[in-house]
């Protein structure tokens, strides 16, 4: 494991060639990612990888996004540091843990319980006391703290599950990734009382949405 000044380096460049240099341009987002040490969030045999630009592989088949999409997609939803943030496809609580120097609070639903319990310790073994982990299916939402400012999905599937639209404030975005198992688009939902406005921006390709509203059940 990196010791805090070799990470720290290692977070420095990964800003620099993978964010900055394919264009993100959120200073909040930039710095939250410099603070977050990802290496935390990966399997010890993967340590060394922990900062390169790829997904890597995480336990139950799933994955820690690649940093670029992590920071577009928190880069699209615009979150302010008052918002209430939802989070579906929490995983090993990296992004999680970006979220919550970015938002006021963050609801990150993992429906793989194992997952849920390792990123909940993680989380607060870094000290991150704004973030709650649910052991749950992300595609239903979480009805009992909803409206969400914004609302952030880490996995594919073939349409937005509709219970994620309805727990969106008014004012609120919604970033999924959208499409077929071997290519989505990461598309933007903004919400204008009854209407959505929908935006499609950055090719990927994520993890199959799991759950009620999603790929596989």
């Amino acid at each position: 494991m990196p010791d805090d000044r070799a990470a720290q380096a290692l977070r420095n460049r990964m800003v620099e060639d993978q964010l900055i240099a394919r264009g993100i341009g959120d200073a909040a987002v930039l710095a939250a990612m410099r603070e977050t040490p990802r290496h935390l969030f990966v399997e010890d045999q993967l340590l060394t990888r922990a900062y390169a630009d790829q997904p890597l592989r995480i336990s139950h088949g799933q994955t820690i996004s690649q940093p670029y999409m992590v920071a577009r997609t928190l880069e699209l939803a615009r979150l302010q540091p008052a918002d209430r943030v939802l989070e579906v496809g929490a995983g090993s609580g990296y992004q999680t843990a970006v979220l919550s120097r970015l938002a006021a609070h963050v609801d990150g639903l993992e429906i793989i319980p194992e997952l849920a319990e390792s990123a909940a310790a993680t989380l607060i073994r870094i000290g991150v006391r704004n973030a709650t982990i649910h052991a749950c299916d992300g595609t239903l939402g979480l009805p009992s703290r909803a409206p969400f400012d914004a609302i952030v999905v880490a996995a594919g599937g073939p349409q937005v599950p509709p219970p994620l639209l309805q727990q969106l404030a008014d004012g609120g975005r919604l970033v999924v990734p959208l499409g077929p198992p071997d290519s989505q688009t990461l598309t933007l939902f903004r919400r204008d009382g009854d209407s959505f406005h929908e935006t499609r921006h950055t090719l990927c390709r994520f993890v199959d949405l799991r759950g009620a509203y999603g790929r596989t059940r």
